[in-house]
């Protein structure tokens, strides 16, 4: 893998022991003079044994959750290494997760795995690996959900557009970069945003908390130029900042379900029909507001949550 990404990369001429020293997943430790493989090393290449006696915890879930809202329609606990790890997540996408047909440029490439590529890559490299908290991946009906145990440097929304990527494992990451399954520091998030626009017509959503959370919209949002009363000329840029700022905003105020009142109330927006039409519903069909009661979308019980 290193040499598809360079013919003359010079893991190639070394043996298994050199390349553990040359990625940094093999290091001898200065006070007691002892040398061994680090826990970076046992994650990227150990078996399942070796895993679960450094590390009893480590496990990555990929569940479908279409129809068993309660429960799951498909699942796969995933406890092997992370090139195992990241066959495997890349493998239930694919089954459970449609492409589409696009050219960028001349070539035809496939939109479903640029964006998985990063959204998996960044689930298993930039994760807290001491917190026993579960990484996932979660396919809804409308959205793919990703979460994992986060030492977090900031808190809220991600702005892909202005943001300062932090390495959480360099190491791990640095040999994911050696062997073509990441490209630099900060540019999977601006992949996902850019090649998820295209996919799904919706803006993906990048939660930094204790538990980092990467929301990807699946359902198309009709945008300006497919409705009637579009105009030939594109929507200003200043106004699309300003939705998108609204957009995270909302989202902030509703980690705790919010009634729609107490979103209308809390963006200022009086009319309630203008409210519905442009901001909530394209944010519910977008898979970035959930409904507490999904089976009853006008119960006036109901309220919002991202």
């Amino acid at each position: 893998m290193a040499a598809n990404e360079r013919s003359d990369h010079p893991w190639m001429s070394m043996s298994d022991l050199e390349l553990l020293k040359s990625a940094g997943l093999y290091l001898k430790d200065r006070q007691s003079g002892k040398e061994g493989l680090t826990l970076g090393g046992i994650l990227i290449f150990g078996n399942e044994e070796l895993i679960h006696v450094a590390l009893p915890h480590h496990r990555t879930d990929a569940i479908l959750r279409r129809v068993n809202l309660d429960r799951y329609d498909d699942r796969d606990d995933i406890r092997v290494n992370l090139l195992e790890s990241y066959e495997r997540l890349m493998q239930f996408v694919s089954k459970h997760l449609n492409d589409t047909f696009y050219l960028e440029g001349d070539r035809r490439i496939s939109l479903r795995d640029k964006i998985f590529r990063e959204v998996v890559s960044n689930l298993l490299i930039h994760r807290e690996f001491a917190n026993p908290f579960p990484a996932k991946l979660i396919i809804e009906k409308d959205r793919v959900v990703t979460e994992n145990s986060n030492k977090t440097h900031g808190n809220g929304v991600i702005d892909p557009e202005n943001f300062s990527p932090f390495p959480k494992n360099p190491t791990i990451a640095r040999f994911f970069k050696e062997i073509g399954l990441v490209d630099e520091l900060g540019s999977g998030v601006r992949n996902i945003y850019k090649y998820n626009k295209i996919y799904s017509g919706a803006e993906p959503v990048f939660m930094e908390e204790d538990v980092f959370r990467t929301i990807i919209p699946l359902i198309p949002q009709a945008t300006p130029q497919a409705t009637p009363q579009a105009t030939p000329q594109a929507t200003p840029q200043a106004e699309v900042k300003e939705d998108l700022d609204r957009t995270r905003e909302i989202l902030e105020f509703c980690r705790t379900p919010k009634s729609r009142q107490e979103i209308q109330d809390y963006i200022e927006i009086k009319d309630t029909k203008d409210f519905r039409t442009r901001i909530l519903n394209p944010l519910i069909k977008g898979g970035l507001l959930k409904l507490t009661l999904p089976d009853k979308p006008t119960s006036p019980r109901q309220k919002y949550y991202s």
